[in-house]
């Protein structure tokens, strides 16, 4: 890759352009948000050299698995790029986790050090490994263990590991995901690949730094010598206060976090967002609600919906040159990508799973060869388990997950389509559609719905809105207005905890009276 690209290195902790980046400022930390601190992309290279000294000269070697538990802040980045730099493997966990479940992570990625923050000292200090606190002023202070002195970063091997990153679990213990250097170099090269001048924007990133979106788009400002506003989580109105304050350029956000910051209307109202350029939304589907809403709430801004996964790569679509996005759509597949949308047999479709190959993919799943085989073809496809539609144009759109789909009444139904069309009704912000069991038809769909600010919804609204634009089958048998939907994770829907509130709604229901 050319260098004027700013990503030229072999290492991903070693994204440095001393020309383009240089000087400039790489990364603005809210953490304190009445003194955000300011750093240079010198300043973090140097510091990153410096922590990577630091794990050498304390006796950790290449190969070796180093975590990160900590919030969002300047010390969470500069350890992964050290980490990385010193040809070891970052591996970058939710704190948000249960105990046990952060105790099986470090043991199963067999961990040998730990950097935390200070709210979590005493839940790595309980493990009984060697960790270094962020916020601490003893012999485990970060600043201890750093290295001035100089040092070149490690020349990776072709399949040589960066990192590993755990999935959140939803379906029985969390698998981690390995990650090598040359597939995720390829990555952020793919998205510098549209020319766009990236050292002149400022990019807002509030989602949790342990999962891919965030960190991504974090390694790629680095890379592409651009700004970065890191907030300490998402709040919606620092999230919308932020824009205006720092002129961010380029937001980035999962839906549900934009849904979430665009209801409070008086801060939309009242702030200018006229520095937005460009929204990219992703990690879930997109309804066409919240896309026309960000698109009258940033009318100066070009809407992207990414798509991408933690194990075949971080993108996999994107524009064209001198073709206009359709709605909703996330574009066309990159190069060096190949796509298929196949059926449930295996046979091609324009609308089904979608398997993808790309220079991305993971090298496999940590300890779970079984569970491997079962994603990984032989021939080197991904199958993601993601539902996509191909339009006539070539474009794709997500659909959904094929694990959401539940069957009833012999008729199979995807909860993003009643979702889109629920969302299609002028008074519903958000809607999340999950399965209750039936005796009779094996599963009925349930609808929780959040209403567009001061607009009159009940159920009987949204069940009648059902019948004139849907089949039977798809009608949601009850409709829960709600003022918000749970999140889990990095700002998903929790559906887990909507379809065991479904469930406890009509158990009470058929429950016989006292």
């Amino acid at each position: 890759m050319a260098a004027s690209s700013g990503i030229d290195a072999d290492n991903l902790g070693a994204l440095f352009d001393p020309e383009l980046g240089g000087d400039r400022v790489a990364l603005i930390d809210c953490r304190d948000w009445s003194r955000p601190r300011r750093f240079t992309h010198r300043e973090i290279d140097g510091l990153a050299g410096a922590c990577a000294n630091g794990l050498r000269a304390a006796g950790f070697e290449r190969g070796d698995a180093v975590a990160i538990l900590s919030g969002n802040r300047a010390e969470f980045l500069v350890a992964f790029l050290g980490i990385t730099r010193a040809g070891m493997v970052a591996v970058p966990i939710s704190h948000q986790l249960p105990q046990s479940t952060i105790d099986f992570i470090l043991a199963d990625a067999a961990v040998k050090h730990v950097f935390c923050d200070g709210p979590r000292r005493e839940r790595v200090a309980a493990t009984a490994r060697t960790f270094t606190d962020f916020d601490g002023d003893d012999d485990r202070a970060f600043a201890r263990l750093l290295r001035l002195e100089p040092g070149a970063a490690v020349r990776p091997g072709a399949g040589d590991l960066a990192m590993i990153l755990y999935t959140s679990g939803s379906t029985g213990r969390p698998k981690g995901v390995m990650l090598t250097h040359a597939g995720q170099l390829w990555a952020l090269r793919a998205r510098a690949r549209s020319g766009w001048p990236f050292t002149a924007q400022r990019v807002l990133v509030a989602a949790p730094l342990h999962h891919m979106n965030a960190l991504c788009t974090s390694l790629f400002a680095v890379g592409a010598s651009a700004c970065e506003v890191l907030l300490p989580e998402f709040d919606p109105r620092r999230y919308l206060e932020a824009i205006p304050r720092f002129r961010c350029t380029w937001i980035t956000a999962v839906p549900a976090m934009l849904a979430m910051a665009l209801r409070e209307t008086d801060l939309v109202e009242a702030l200018d967002f006229s520095s937005v350029k460009t929204v990219r939304m992703g990690s879930s589907v997109v309804s066409r609600a919240i896309w026309h809403d960000v698109a009258r709430t940033f009318p100066g801004a070009g809407i992207m919906n990414s798509y991408g996964t933690t194990e075949a790569g971080p993108v996999v679509f994107g524009p064209k040159p001198h073709r206009e996005l359709p709605e909703l759509s996330v574009g066309w597949p990159l190069p060096d990508v190949d796509v298929r949308l196949v059926d449930r047999d295996g046979r091609e479709t324009d609308e089904g799973e979608l398997l993808q190959r790309t220079p991305a993919m993971m090298a496999g799943y940590v300890n779970l060869p079984d569970r491997t085989r079962e994603v990984l073809t032989s021939d080197g496809w991904y199958r993601s388990g993601d539902v996509f539609r191909r339009g006539e144009d070539g474009a794709y759109f997500f659909a959904g997950r094929t694990d959401d789909m539940f069957a009833s009444g012999g008729h199979n139904i995807f909860p993003a389509d009643v979702e889109r069309m629920l969302e299609s009704h002028p008074g519903i912000a958000e809607v999340c559609v999950v399965p209750v069991a039936d005796a009779i038809k094996n599963a009925k769909p349930v609808a929780f719905v959040v209403p567009r600010t001061d607009a009159a919804l009940d159920e009987a609204e949204v069940k009648r809105y059902a019948l004139v634009h849907a089949p039977p089958y798809q009608h949601p048998r009850r409709v829960f207005v709600v003022g918000a939907l749970p999140l889990a994770g990095p700002g998903k829907i929790d559906r887990k905890a909507l379809i065991a509130r479904a469930a406890r709604a009509a158990r009470s229901v058929s429950a016989p009276a006292a």
